[in-house]
Order: structure tokens, then sequence, then C-alpha cells
């Protein structure tokens, strides 16, 4: 089973059955042309704990690419989906 559909758009309903969660990392890099100063870029995606394998293809690209030297990164997730709850109620009242 694969992530993407015909078009290459990714069913994000599909991700989260397949156990993808919003994943949000805060990125901390120093700016490339004053390396003293720290800057926070913010990336948000529906990734796959605990590996975070689009996260860590995210961070590759940057740190082959960009400028900015990587300094920390911060992450959390979360799952969209859970199971619904149900609660029984103590108390019915019929008014006419």
């Amino acid at each position: 089973m694969t992530d993407i559909d015909q078009d290459g758009q990714e069913g994000a309903l599909a991700l989260q059955l397949g156990g993808f969660r919003l994943t949000t990392a805060e990125i901390i890099y120093h700016m490339p042309d004053h390396p003293g100063l720290l800057q926070s870029f913010v990336f948000q995606q529906l990734d796959k704990a605990p590996d975070f394998p689009r996260l860590r293809r995210f961070l590759d690209f940057w740190a082959h690419n960009l400028d900015g030297k990587l300094h920390s990164v911060t992450v959390a997730n979360a799952k969209l989906l859970t199971p619904g709850s149900c609660r029984h109620a103590n108390f019915l009242a019929t008014l006419h």
C-alpha cells in the first residue's frame, strides 16, 4: 500500500489510518550571514513516529542544501484520529 494516490496527492485519512501522526518540529538554526544569531522555523506534516522518515528527509535536505547550520530540533506529535468516546446518561427527563 502506498501513501500517494494516482495524482501524486497524499490521502491524509489513509495516512492517519496507517499510523501517521501530526508532527510538529521547531527547528532552530544559525543565520547564514550572522552565525551568532539563531532563527526559528516550524515544520508540520503527517509523519510516522518514532522514526519520523519525512522529518529526517527534510533535515537531511536542509543539512546538505541550505546555508543555515542546524542548532537544535524539538519534535512533538499527536494522533488526530482517536477512538470515539461514549457516555451513559445518569438522568433522563421528559418534558410535556
